[in-house]
């Protein structure tokens, strides 16, 4: 198998940290991203406590600034360039969080949809001419089941006026969905970089607790102590990313090692094109 030059973002814990994990025993060269320095130091140290040979280097960003990401991108480009030549393999868009309250971010947007989408959105746009340098190159975003049965908001796209937490996050996981589909309208015909949704199952993370309370915390606990182990869900996230017969098949939504159809509205090829021409404005790019 030929090693491969992959990026990971949300990979100090959880299912990132699994597919950082995974990927870096397969021989796989990562750059990977958290917002805190000792827990980037931390994760690290684990990867290399399991694979002492691993080419693994951690970077600081804080995604929920457009600001950030267009740095941690010129940071990327510099470690890839500067010593693993000037192409991407495979960026996977795994950061994501939950709020319990209607929170913007600095650039003035509600944090789930800056987080989730935007972030992804922005920073893959950023790093395309890497990923249009290498054969084959491959977009993961880490959605959810939980996009079914939701349709995007758009007379309110960051529930400003009624927020609701859990709409708020089911709403972002469907932009996910979204965004693969037009991302591969426009960039993955032919050799070029294709994206993949992917849909790790229900995982016990923390992702749901870390900025949640009263009720909504409670939920996610509960609902998360019958999820898999992070190493189980990232299951999917190292097939997607290292398997070479990924590229034969056209399907975008993954999950269990394999490919299925989300919803329906989630192939809409107007709502993906109205997301993206939204995503272009509120990210300042296009």
């Amino acid at each position: 198998m030929e090693a491969k030059t992959i990026v990971i973002t949300g990979a100090t814990s959880g299912i990132g940290l699994a597919a950082a994990s995974a990927l870096a025993g397969m021989g796989h060269t990562l750059v990977c991203v958290g917002r805190d320095r000792d827990r980037c130091r931390h994760a690290r140290e684990s990867i290399l406590r399991q694979a002492p040979q691993a080419d693994v280097t951690y970077l600081l960003a804080d995604l929920s600034s457009q600001k950030q990401v267009r740095g941690l991108a010129g940071e990327i480009k510099q470690a890839i360039t500067g010593h693993r030549g000037e192409s991407l393999d495979v960026l996977v868009n795994n950061a994501g969080g939950v709020s319990n309250w209607y929170t913007t971010t600095e650039d003035g947007y509600e944090l789930q949809f800056a987080v989730n989408h935007l972030a992804p959105f922005l920073l893959t746009l950023e790093l395309l001419p890497l990923l249009q340098a290498a054969p084959g190159a491959r977009v993961l975003t880490v959605s959810s089941g939980s996009h079914r049965n939701m349709q995007m908001h758009w007379q309110d796209i960051m529930y400003s006026r009624k927020y609701n937490t859990l709409l708020a996050y089911k709403q972002s996981k469907l932009a996910n969905v979204l965004f693969s589909y037009e991302f591969n309208r426009r960039y993955g015909q032919d050799s070029g970089p294709r994206a993949y949704a992917i849909d790790p199952g229900l995982v016990n993370t923390s992702i749901g607790l870390k900025g949640t309370s009263g009720l909504v915390h409670w939920i996610w606990e509960q609902r998360r102590r019958g999820g898999a182990s992070p190493e189980k869900g990232a299951e999917t996230v190292v097939h997607v990313a290292s398997d070479q017969g990924v590229s034969n098949v056209q399907e975008v939504y993954w999950k269990d090692c394999r490919p299925l159809p989300p919803s329906k509205y989630a192939r809409r090829e107007a709502e993906a094109a109205r997301l993206w021409a939204l995503s272009e404005r509120l990210c300042g790019v296009g």
